[in-house]
């Protein structure tokens, strides 16, 4: 169950405690009653410029993400750094052995991709994460992703990480089909049993990429580059509801009207139905 979800079943007047509730729902007191820190101007100003510094060069790791930072001026440190690349989701993508910690407490799946020669609609699907920034704050897209045909199956906003908004994008691309393969990366969204079992439950083959891995789901990592370039860093938006109607009418145009060199312009609808 979502914490968040968990946080919405306490009810302050209820005949039970507060602390009885919270241990019937296994959630922790100090969970219950956090409450996020605001990000201050300084270090949204850093993100920002992060994302973008990392749009164009996603083989950067904090070094050097320090270093491009540090000769425009700010004085920041590799900690500040890897701080910073933590709250957007980000990571080099070079390999680092032995760097895969997963939790104890979610499943590992193995990659089933590699060698796999992909031909057709619908037999391997992706999805991933990335940072939205607002003129006034950011928040987090993730998209579903048909790899033969590149289109956009379904995508979510959400202001914070939680699975929730994961699931409804993966709900509503199995709404319109089945894949044979569908492949993620690591983080802790898709190794929850929230999200994978309904994969699971369809008899999709569930892949994963390995830690660090760019290139395991690369179209994801190219879409991201052509929503933030063609529309996210021009547009400007200033609340989730703003992005939201932005971005809907971004994706019916790279869905129906931008043509990708790769299919001799033909647009992802055209080859994903055809």
């Amino acid at each position: 169950m979502p914490t968040d979800f968990k946080r919405a079943l306490i009810e302050q007047k209820s005949t039970l405690s507060i602390n009885l509730q919270s241990r019937l729902l296994d959630l922790p007191r100090s969970t219950l009653y956090y409450v996020p820190q605001p990000v201050s101007a300084e270090d949204f100003g850093l993100l920002n410029r992060l994302d973008e510094i990392y749009t164009e060069s996603p083989f950067y790791g904090s070094r050097r993400l320090a270093n491009a930072l540090t000769m425009e001026g700010h004085l920041i440190g590799r900690d500040k750094i890897r701080t910073l690349m933590r709250l957007l989701g980000i990571e080099a993508i070079y390999p680092k052995p032995n760097l895969s910690k997963p939790n104890p407490h979610h499943k590992k799946f193995p990659y089933l991709l590699r060698g796999l020669n992909v031909v057709r609609p619908n037999q391997v699907w992706s999805t991933d994460i990335t940072y939205i920034r607002l003129t006034t704050g950011f928040i987090y897209l993730v998209a579903v992703i048909d790899w033969f045909s590149r289109y956009v199956l379904s995508w979510r906003l959400s202001p914070n990480l939680n699975v929730d908004f994961c699931v409804d994008a993966l709900h509503d691309a199995l709404s319109i089909a089945t894949p044979e393969y569908f492949n993620v990366d690591q983080g802790s969204q898709f190794t929850s049993p929230i999200f994978y079992q309904s994969i699971l439950d369809k008899n999709i083959n569930y892949s994963m990429d390995g830690r660090g891995r760019f290139l395991d789901n690369i179209f994801v990592e190219r879409l991201w580059r052509s929503v933030k370039q063609e529309n996210i860093y021009i547009s400007g938006y200033s609340s989730l509801r703003e992005a939201s109607e932005g971005l809907d009418q971004y994706f019916d145009f790279y869905n129906m009207r931008r043509g990708h060199q790769t299919f001799e312009y033909e647009t992802p609808f055209v080859v994903y139905t055809s």
